[in-house]
């Protein structure tokens, strides 16, 4: 998979490419980050890419023509999403399709906004992060990647990491323990050293069920509720 992004930031990502999970991948030619100036765009000698807005008001605006000509000057993948709070709320669904596509470029805003005529006419899209304000799109392209990086076959040493997980399903993942079985007197769950996998499997699934339900009830919501079969299964753990 290839992504490319639009900053004028572009040391921003140069430690981002070179550790963890997405460095792994570059390095393993599962994944390719291509990173492009948008101030390569600008034509005065400050290579200026923004400017004080039409109508008055705090801030400045990302100009519209070093940013046509920055991407139309680019090599990249299609498509191109910008990176604002007006956008397609970007979770672990949207990760999905990107992760089934080629490619794809992310196109990040800075300073107050972005000129209109670029979300109009260059981009093909919109993603947001989230109902927060960022002081620029790049943390939200590094986060964007990091998760859909993840969904890239390959990527992860074991498959089932990226399916067994927060929101594979629509709810939060079960608690996890590992060595030593006691500490400072809290003790791991009896049935998680029982051996018996699938009491293990129906444990973590009652866990999960009861976890979203206390922690996020708006994702059971989006799941039309809990099934009779589910309910039994909260039950036989005592967690209904």
């Amino acid at each position: 998979m290839r992504v490319d992004v639009f900053t004028i930031f572009p040391s921003m990502f140069e430690m981002f490419s070179n550790h963890g999970v997405i460095g792994r991948a570059i390095e393993q030619g599962r994944l390719s980050v291509q990173i492009h100036d948008l101030r390569m765009g600008a034509g005065d000698p400050h290579r200026s890419v923004d400017d004080s807005p039409f109508g008055g008001g705090a801030g400045m605006v990302m100009m519209p023509e070093p940013l046509f000509n920055a991407v139309e000057q680019a090599d990249f993948s299609r498509p191109l999403y910008l990176l604002g709070p007006a956008g397609r709320p970007f979770d672990q669904t949207v990760a999905r399709e990107l992760a089934e596509a080629d490619g794809f470029s992310l196109l990040c805003g800075r300073y107050e906004g972005v000129d209109q005529r670029v979300g109009d006419h260059l981009v093909d899209g919109e993603l947001s992060l989230g109902d927060f304000v960022l002081a620029g799109g790049e943390v939200a392209a590094m986060a964007i990647i990091e998760t859909v990086g993840r969904l890239v076959p390959g990527v992860l040493g074991n498959e089932m990491s990226a399916a067994d997980e927060s929101f594979g399903d629509g709810l939060l993942e079960y608690p996890h323990y590992t060595r030593p079985a006691e500490f400072r007197g809290w003790q791991v769950p009896e049935v998680l050293r029982s051996g018996d996998h699938g009491r293990v499997d129906r444990w973590r699934r009652a866990q999960s069920l009861a976890r979203t339900a206390a922690l996020r009830p708006d994702l059971i919501e989006a799941r039309g509720g809990l099934t009779a079969e589910e309910h039994a299964l909260l039950e036989e753990f005592g967690l209904s």
